[in-house]
């Protein structure tokens, strides 16, 4: 594939960025912001109600933002002159891509289990009445909380990987 003009990569990488700053921006806000704050200033139910009102307003964000960073990132790997196959490992670069990519992948199916288990789980409860509410509510909580972070970590690792990448350019 011959390499596009320089603006058609800037574009790209700008949109890559944008979608990578929205996703994991909106993951640190979450998970180091919002949670302990609601942790502190709300009751176990208004905490679950308000993080999983959050959450639908951002998952078509963060969804939208995984599929830009797909889109983006292939057009940008195909076009990088290091390049040299999908599950290759034979530089520092395609190696780092690869455990950028795996890591990726991890943390869309952690998304996913988030986006159709646990928020329904969490609305489900929050509909039933009292009794019994109360565990249930907190082992969703510790499940949501858990997978936050694990995604915050995630993105952290992901970053790290880019990083290694970008030195072996």
């Amino acid at each position: 594939m011959p390499i596009p003009p320089s603006w058609v990569m800037a574009v790209f990488f700008w949109m890559h960025m944008l979608a990578t700053v929205t996703w994991i921006g909106s993951l640190a806000a979450i998970n180091l912001l919002v949670l302990p704050a609601s942790q502190r200033t709300l009751k176990l139910a208004d905490q679950l109600s308000f993080i999983a009102a959050l959450q639908k307003r951002l998952e078509p964000l963060a969804w939208f933002s995984m599929g830009l960073l797909v889109v983006t990132g292939l057009f940008q790997m195909s076009a990088n002159p290091h390049y040299d196959g999908f599950l290759s490992t034979s530089t520092q670069w395609s190696l780092a891509i690869l455990v950028k990519h795996s890591l990726s992948a991890v943390m869309a199916v952690v998304s996913a289990i988030q986006t159709w288990e646990v928020l329904p789980a969490i609305h489900r409860t929050l509909m039933k009445k009292e009794n019994a509410k109360a565990d249930e509510l907190a082992r969703l909580q510790r499940r949501e909380v858990m997978l936050l972070r694990t995604n915050l970590l995630l993105s952290a690792l992901i970053l790290g990987a880019t990083a290694f990448a970008r030195a072996a350019l």
